[in-house]
């Protein structure tokens, strides 16, 4: 894949998608798959912030019930098993306890009740062909078989545990990433790093948005016939600075941050119920990823952190709904912060919020014709949000074009029909690596070419961090998947930098592998260095 300025800045497109996050994606790749003329720029890298800084969970909407949003569970459901098909190298299935501390007959009644109608709504969970892939329905286990499978659950009021099962995403980044490499695959021209400076209006139509390339600094017009928002927070505010105007539809954002400590539990992951809400305990990549909390954010999305209060706050909340938990600031190893954007219904709750999405056509709303927005929505049902958002854009072009596919069409890196017997076999053609799991996850099956690249190149199988990473994926990172700076490759195409800081010597290492391609200067690999150290730092901003 690679970044065609030229393209963009010469060709009149079907479809222009401003933000490169999944709801771009998705897009992207409904509309290319279809033989639309499809370009997308983003202003930082694909898949940077909402995306990427999340739960990692694709999930049927378990707790949408309490709001009787039956739709929506059935929809996230459907589409949670749309994920394990077409990309079971980083979709899989993960247990979930739900332990019942003093809760009493009538509070256990009620998750029995919400619990065996979700397995009623996912009655297809067991349509893959992998087996390893199927969901089994809930069940209960009474407080001694739930704390002899779990013992951190056992403590005072313990009942025992629901347990049920739902899906996790490996990498987030690299699952919105392969949708955006199909999508170049069909014909899309995408670039990361290209920002909005607006859009080209004339006479109330839209044609086009204004774009600059941040690392040429070159100015340009991106012309098209349909113009698509998925700016995800910065929605609103792209659209009020691009009309001069506040926009009619409003977004609330919801700030969310997750801990990442050492392992809690042995192989579930724990809903905990607390405080009117809930929190997660994860198992991830051998940790524990904590998440999530859930407080309206009023800042500018670009500002958004995490502050020293913010992990004790969470730490002792966790503490006191968890009593085994007993977490220490020393043991957060890496912490990050994302925002949701969602549908404003005036109420503030950010919580009760339904994550249901929503396509506005501005020519109804602003008088700006050929302008469409996505807002709200979900990791898990962004894929059914982008069909119907394509489906609305033939409709407004008249257009004929090919059926999407998207429900079944296997991901760049998933037309693998087996993921253990796949593992099995790269382990059997390839000499010993770190971490071939790892990479096979990341990979999918594009991890032979990764792996090429160490053909006559030995010191790209050095291990760059705890999970495994290697040289090779640097190189391919730059070579195959558009990487521009240390950032895109130890954040997002890579898992180097999503555990904690690797260290200077291993981000040395990555920035000379990066430098020799891309012809860095050492002022540039400072600054390189300098930049990605703001993932690990704490803010100090008011949030």
């Amino acid at each position: 894949m690679r970044r065609d300025l030229s393209r963009l800045s010469n060709e009149v497109f079907d479809l222009l998608i401003v933000g490169g996050g999944v709801t771009g994606a998705c897009v992207a790749r409904d509309a290319a798959r279809r033989g639309l003329k499809v370009a997308l720029i983003e202003k930082n890298d694909f898949a940077h912030a909402t995306s990427a800084h999340n739960s990692k969970l694709i999930h049927g909407g378990l707790r949408y019930l309490r709001n009787f949003e039956l739709g929506l569970v059935r929809e996230s459901l459907r589409e949670r098993r749309i994920w394990q098909r077409t990309a079971p190298h980083l979709v899989h299935p993960l247990p979930f306890l739900i332990p019942l501390y003093n809760t009493g007959f009538k509070g256990r009644a009620t998750l029995a009740a919400g619990l065996s109608l979700y397995d009623v709504l996912s009655y297809d969970r067991g349509w893959l062909d992998d087996p390893d892939q199927r969901l089994p329905g809930h069940s209960f286990l009474n407080a001694k078989d739930a704390a002899a499978r779990e013992p951190s659950l056992a403590g005072p009021g313990f009942e025992g545990s629901f347990l049920y099962y739902d899906a996790q995403m490996y990498s987030p980044e690299r699952l919105a990433l392969e949708c955006i490499l199909d999508a170049f695959a069909h014909g899309a021209a995408v670039a990361n790093h290209v920002a909005s400076d607006g859009l080209l209006i004339r006479n109330g139509v839209i044609e086009g948005a204004k774009a600059h390339d941040r690392p040429s600094d070159a100015h340009f017009d991106v012309r098209a016939k349909v113009t698509l928002l998925a700016a995800g927070p910065w929605a609103d505010i792209f659209l009020a600075q691009a009309l001069g105007r506040p926009a009619t539809h409003k977004i609330l954002r919801a700030k969310g941050i997750h801990l990442i400590v050492p392992a809690m539990t042995k192989q579930d992951a724990l809903t905990v119920a607390a405080g009117g809400g809930h929190f997660f305990v994860l198992p991830w990549r051998g940790h524990a990823l904590l998440g999530t909390t859930d407080t309206a954010f009023r800042s500018q999305p670009d500002d958004v952190g995490v502050t020293e209060s913010d992990i004790d706050d969470f730490l002792a909340f966790i503490n006191a709904n968890l009593p085994s938990a007993h977490l220490s600031r020393a043991e957060v190893q890496h912490w990050y912060a994302g925002l949701r954007p969602l549908v404003d219904d005036g109420s503030g709750d950010t919580y009760g919020a339904s994550r249901r999405a929503e396509l506005v056509d501005h020519a109804k709303d602003d008088g700006l014709n050929n302008l469409f927005s996505a807002i709200g929505g979900k990791w898990t049902t962004s894929r059914d949000l982008a069909q119907q958002t394509v489906d609305t854009i033939v409709r407004k072009l008249g257009v004929k074009v090919k059926p999407s596919g998207t429900e079944s069409a296997p991901l760049p890196g998933g037309n693998i029909a087996r993921f253990a017997a796949f593992k099995a076999q790269m382990e059997a053609e390839h000499d010993p690596v770190p971490n071939i799991d790892h990479l096979a996850r990341l990979y999918g099956t594009r991890v032979r070419e990764v792996l090429a690249l160490c053909r006559n190149r030995p010191d790209l199988r050095e291990p760059l961090s705890e999970s495994g990473d290697i040289g090779a994926q640097v190189l391919f990172a730059m070579q195959q998947e558009a990487a521009l700076t240390l950032d895109d490759v130890v954040m997002r195409r890579t898992g180097i930098g999503q555990l904690g800081n690797p260290g200077v010597d291993r981000l040395n290492r990555v920035a000379d592998i990066m430098a020799a391609e891309l012809c860095w200067d050492d002022a540039r690999k400072r600054s390189e260095l300098a930049s990605v150290q703001r993932n690990f730092q704490l803010t100090t901003a008011p949030q």
